[in-house]
C-alpha cells in the first residue's frame, strides 16, 4: 500500500494487512474511535510494521496524557540501539482535545507545529509512529496531514440511540463474539447473546471480558447459555469499581489508570476508591495465607494457574469451605474469650462480626471465587504485604495533609502494577 490519503475502517483492516507488510514507505498511522477496537487495531498493526523485528527492542509505547511533544518527537528521531525498525506508539494522543483533565497533557498551538514538521519529514526511513486517540476531529490540520502523508484507521461506531445506531453498535459485539467463539469452537445462542448485551451495554472492554470469563465458567460444555451469563455477569454492570480492581489484579497498569480516571471522573471519591482496593488486597492475603500452606501435589491437584474451573470445584473448593468454618470457629473462640461484660446481649444473642475474609463467602456461586484464586497468582506475598501497608499510608496522608489523592492512587497503582 502505497502512503498518502489512506484511510481504512477497523473492519476493514484485516484485509489490508498484508498490504502494508510490502509498505516501506508508512511512517505516521493514526487509530482513533472506540477505544477497545483501537487497542485491537494496534495489536494487529504493531507486528506488521515491525516487519519481523523484536517487539522487545523496536516498540516503545508512550503515554499521550502526559508525554510532551518533544519527548515524543526525540523518540520518533532516535535511532534503535540496534540498528532495527521502529515502532514508537502514542497511546491517547490528546490531538483533538480542546481541554485536558487535571494533570494531563494538552496540546498548544506551539506543539502542533513541532508535529506537524514531524509528520511532513522529520520521521526516519526505519520508523514508524504511531497516534491513538478517540473520536477524531476531522477539520484540524493535523488529522489531515496524517491522512495525506500516512494511515488512518477509524475505529468509529455510532453511539446514538436510533435504531440504526443501535445495529451498528450490535454488528460490532458480534463481531467480537464471533472472533472469540471460533478459536475455542463454542457456540452462544441468539437469546444468550442478548442478554449478555443487556448485562453489558455497548461497551466492548466491558463485553468481551465477560466473554473470557463465560468461556473458563463453561469449561468442557460448547455452548454458552443464558443461565451461564445470569450466573457470571450479573455483576459487572452494577459495580463500576469492579473493572479497576480487576485490572489491577491483571495488573494492566495501562487499562487501570484509565478506569481510574473515569471513575474520580463520574465523582467517586478517592477514599472510597481506596478502600476498595484495601479490601481487595486484603482478599488476596487471605488466599496467600491459604495457598502457601497447600501442597496441590499431594492432594492430586494440578498447580493452580493451570487449574480448570471443574477441577477447582471439585477437588480445592472443599477445602476452602473447611478453611473458612475454620476461621469462624477461631474467630468466634476469640470473640468469646475477650467480649467485655457490656457485650453480653450480643453475645446470647448469637450477632457476631461478619468475617469479611472469608475465602468462600457464596459457595453456591463458585465462580468468582475461582477468579480471586487465579488472580492472585499475579502476585507474591510480599508485594501485597507491601501493598496493603502503601495503601494504609496513602490513607493517613488523604487525611492528614492534604495530598492530592488521584495522584496518590495513581502512584499506587503504577507501584503495584509493574512487573518484576
Amino acid at each position: 500500500m502505497a502512503a498518502g490519503k489512506n484511510l481504512v475502517t477497523y473492519k476493514a483492516l484485516a484485509g489490508v494487512l498484508d498490504a502494508l507488510s510490502k509498505d516501506d514507505t508508512l511512517r505516521i498511522v493514526l487509530i482513533c474511535g472506540e477505544s477497545f477496537l483501537v487497542r485491537k487495531a494496534l495489536d494487529a498493526l504493531v507486528p506488521i510494521l515491525l516487519k519481523g523485528e523484536s517487539k522487545q527492542f523496536g516498540f516503545d509505547l508512550l503515554d499521550g496524557k502526559t508525554t510532551p511533544v518533544g519527548d515524543i518527537a526525540e523518540q520518533a528521531g532516535t535511532f534503535s540501539f540496534l540498528g532495527t525498525r521502529k515502532v514508537i506508539a502514542v497511546k491517547d494522543a490528546p490531538l483533538f482535545l480542546p481541554k485536558a483533565s487535571a494533570g494531563e497533557l494538552s496540546y498548544s498551538e506551539k506543539d502542533f507545529q513541532i508535529l506537524i514538521r514531524l509528520v511532513e519529514n522529520g520521521i526516519p526511513d526505519t520508523h514508524v509512529l504511531v497516534f491513538t486517540t478517540g473520536t477524531p476531529d476531522r477539520r484540524k490540520k493535523i488529522y489531515k496531514l496524517i491522512l495525506e502523508h500516512g494511515l488512518v484507521v477509524d475505529c468509529s461506531v455510532a453511539t446514538g440511540a436510533r435504531k440504526a445506531d443501535i445495529e451498528e453498535q450490535q454488528a460490532v459485539l458480534r463481531d467480537i463474539s464471533r472472533q472469540m467463539l471460533l478459536k475455542t469452537g463454542k457456540q452462544m445462542a441468539p437469546d444468550a447473546f442478548a442478554a449478555l448485551v443487556d448485562q453489558t451495554g455497548f461497551n466492548p472492554e466491558l463485553f468481551a471480558n465477560a466473554i473470557e470469563k463465560l468461556l473458563a465458567y463453561t469449561g468442557g460444555r460448547n455452548q454458552i447459555s443464558v443461565a451461564d451469563i445470569g450466573a457470571v455477569v450479573h455483576k459487572d454492570k452494577k459495580d463500576p469499581i469492579f473493572a479497576l480492581t480487576n485490572a489491577v489484579m491483571d495488573r494492566d497498569v495501562s487499562k487501570a489508570l484509565t478506569l481510574l480516571s473515569g471513575l474520580l471522573s463520574d465523582g467517586f471519591h478517592p477514599l472510597q476508591i481506596l478502600k476498595t482496593l484495601e479490601n481487595q488486597i486484603r482478599k488476596l492475603l487471605a488466599i496467600k495465607c491459604f495457598t502457601t500452606g497447600l501442597n496441590t501435589d499431594r492432594a492430586g491437584c494440578p498447580p493452580l494457574k493451570q487449574m480448570q474451573f471443574n477441577t477447582f470445584k471439585q477437588m480445592l473448593l472443599p477445602a476452602i469451605i473447611n478453611w473458612d468454618a475454620n476461621t469462624l470457629k477461631t474467630d468466634e473462640e476469640n470473640i468469646n474469650l475477650f467480649m467485655a461484660g457490656d457485650d453480653k446481649n450480643q453475645k446470647k444473642s448469637g450477632k457476631l462480626p461478619a468475617n469479611d475474609l472469608l475465602l468462600a463467602p457464596n459457595p453456591q456461586n463458585p465462580y468468582p471465587i475461582f477468579q480471586n484464586f487465579l488472580k492472585s497468582e499475579n502476585f507474591v506475598l510480599e508485594e501485597l504485604t507491601h501493598a496493603l501497608s502503601a495503601l494504609s499510608d496513602l490513607d493517613y496522608r488523604i487525611k492528614s495533609s492534604g495530598v492530592d489523592a488521584a495522584t496518590g492512587l495513581e502512584n499506587f497503582i503504577m507501584a503495584l502494577c509493574r512487573r518484576a
